[in-house]
């Protein structure tokens, strides 16, 4: 296959024709009487018309058919998706997924629709407001047909095979290591090579963005140039036996049937656009003296809520680093959060936990969950030299951060992700190195106050053991030892 082109920037306005029709983009208007070729003017909005200019998104597409020559829409039951999080009770468990299943090819043929599945979510998908995160497990190409989502934009992070997808705007080839992202309405398909796995973020309502950077200033994290948009591609292919067009509206799956491959844009301008990007160029921003920045600060996209600072969703990478902090304990400190936190390990190993979670896996914290590294990283992370050192070599860990607040009535109601049965592993059901593992037990390593008074007034002079072992049991029973 040869290298796919792109044009390079986060949300510009771009414009971009086949070079096979030279000439196929309308001067100066968008919408004239007759298009060059005799193709359709077609516009595609991505935001209201009247959405302030900063924010506003559309593309003109010029194509051999317009998008309406479809027959009716059909109910269909095909992939494991669900809007419904009332379906299950929550749980605020720790909970761990351990490497998703890819079907088997000679088996059964499963495409990136039919292998679609719903772990967990939050919102109402009716009233744009919202999120679900889902898993995709593949291993055949999707063959005249294609799909788009009329609830939202997808956020699609490959983790085992290459995915070339065919969209109105063009070619992506996406691999292992890149992100890309299918903006509500696209019409995609999606090629695979081998068998397949993914992770999948879908937010309801708003577009991801780039984070503001405030005193980071003008550069750092994702770079606006590294983002990658396709350029014009089309196909003018008949399908006889019909081509299924396949929407997500409102959390239910439909198809309609028509005569024509729906890749037939010749030529497109706009803002609303597919796009990928490579998280290799991730432009990491860490402490270089002691403690932690905060993890929000490997924020590679955002999805903003109305609230200030708080996102719908944050898609996040602890990508490969120095740590160079200073009298501080390296790995990921304990935590209890406000938002719920879901984990995919692309490749290699996470730092924080190393037995039990793996590549093509996932984990969930939820809100105020306690999570941390487990018992043997916090006893080697706290003898360890502080030398510089590198971090996550050969790794590469995605996290997605998710607070939503829904407004049903006065006070607004705060709803937390509900989870779904996949597979999943709790601190009940694990063995043999999973989340229970993990987690516990610790040991209680509390010196005593008169021990560390007596090693900070002698200077570590060698105490007595005995004394040790009396205060010990003192403590044990909450009683003060004499002087």
């Amino acid at each position: 296959m040869a290298e796919l082109k792109y044009i390079s920037g986060f949300g510009n306005e771009c414009a971009s024709e086949d070079p096979r029709c030279p000439g196929s983009l309308p001067e100066g208007q968008n919408n004239p009487q007759v298009c060059p070729y005799n193709l359709y003017a077609e516009q595609l909005s991505g935001s209201a018309f009247t959405c302030p200019r900063s924010t506003n998104k559309r593309s003109w597409l010029y194509r051999i058919l317009p998008s309406v020559s479809h027959k009716p829409f059909e109910s269909i039951d095909e992939g494991h998706v669900t809007h419904n999080w009332d379906e299950v009770d929550p749980d605020p468990n720790q909970l761990r997924w351990k490497p998703f299943e890819i079907p088997k090819a000679s088996q059964k043929k499963v495409d990136f629709v039919s292998g679609l599945h719903t772990l967990c979510g939050a919102g109402d998908i009716k009233s744009n407001n919202g999120l679900a995160i889902h898993i995709f497990l593949c291993n055949t190409s999707m063959e005249n047909r294609c799909f788009y989502n009329s609830d939202g934009d997808f956020l699609i992070v490959p983790q085992k095979g290459n995915l070339l997808i065919y969209t109105e705007f063009g070619k992506m080839l996406v691999q292992p290591n890149e992100i890309c992202v299918i903006q509500r309405g696209m019409r995609f398909s999606i090629d695979v090579f081998e068998e397949t796995r993914g992770y999948l973020l879908e937010v309801y309502g708003v577009h991801f963005e780039l984070p503001d950077l405030g005193p980071i200033g003008a550069n750092g994290l994702a770079s606006p140039r590294d983002f990658l948009i396709p350029v014009a591609w089309y196909e003018d292919r008949q399908v006889p036996g019909g081509y299924t067009v396949v929407n997500k509206y409102q959390g239910k799956l439909f198809a309609a049937k028509q005569d024509v491959s729906p890749f037939n844009v010749v030529a497109w301008h706009g803002n609303y656009t597919p796009y990928k990007y490579n998280l290799k160029n991730f432009m990491v921003i860490n402490s270089v003296a002691f403690d932690h920045a905060d993890p929000s600060i490997f924020t590679v996209l955002t999805a903003k809520s109305v609230r200030p600072g708080v996102a719908i969703a944050d898609f996040v990478i602890f990508p490969p680093r120095w740590g160079v902090a200073d009298k501080t304990f390296r790995p990921p400190y304990y935590h209890r959060n406000c938002m719920s936190e879901f984990m995919g390990l692309i490749r290699g190993h996470y730092e924080a936990k190393q037995g039990g979670f793996l590549p093509g896996g996932g984990s969930l914290h939820s809100t105020m969950t306690p999570h941390g590294p487990d018992a043997d990283c916090f006893e080697k992370a706290s003898k360890a030299k502080l030398a510089p050192e590198r971090i996550a070599d050969g790794t590469m860990v995605s996290m997605l951060t998710a607070r939503f607040r829904r407004p049903l009535n006065s006070p607004p109601l705060l709803r937390e992700v509900a989870i779904f049965h996949f597979s999943r592993v709790t601190e009940e059901e694990s063995k043999g190195g999973e989340l229970h593992d993990c987690v516990s037990p610790f040991p209680c390593i509390y010196t005593h106050i008169l021990v560390y008074m007596l090693d900070f007034c002698c200077g570590g002079v060698e105490r007595s053991s005995d004394l040790e072992s009396d205060m010990g049991s003192e403590f044990r029973s909450h009683l003060l030892v004499p002087v």
